[in-house]
């Protein structure tokens, strides 16, 4: 089984930054989490959870929300198994449940993961 935690989840003022964090473990079929494709959905209140970013195992292709373009930063270290979203001039709109999310190809893992956290809480004050 796959197993994921976030954390880095605060309360923070319009334009200031965050790093949420993703601690990966497990294993499917022998294939180590470092192998799977890694992303973060959010879900605002009333709203549908929505595909934020994504990256692939070796972290060289990488997938953005166009909300999340020019602001965030997806990246991962495979040696800590983490996968990380730096958040900067956060706004509003982005007050979320903040989720991490794994699959065995980018594609699927900025759609339809299989495997999910149990979500951070991020609050940007106006």
């Amino acid at each position: 089984q796959v197993q994921l935690v976030e954390s880095g989840g605060a309360l923070v003022q319009a334009g200031g930054s965050l790093r949420l964090s993703c601690a990966a473990s497990g294993r499917i079929f022998g294939r180590t989490v470092n192998l799977y494709s890694m992303g973060w959905f959010r879900r605002a209140p009333g709203k549908e959870r929505e595909f934020v970013a994504a990256i692939t195992s070796t972290g060289l292709t990488k997938n953005y929300a166009d909300s999340a373009k020019g602001r965030f930063t997806i990246s991962r270290n495979n040696a800590k198994s983490t996968v990380y979203l730096q958040m900067n001039s956060l706004k509003p709109e982005d007050t979320a449940v903040y989720y991490c999310a794994a699959d065995k190809e980018l594609a699927t893992v900025s759609t339809t993961p299989e495997y999910w956290g149990q979500g951070t809480q991020v609050t940007v004050s106006s």
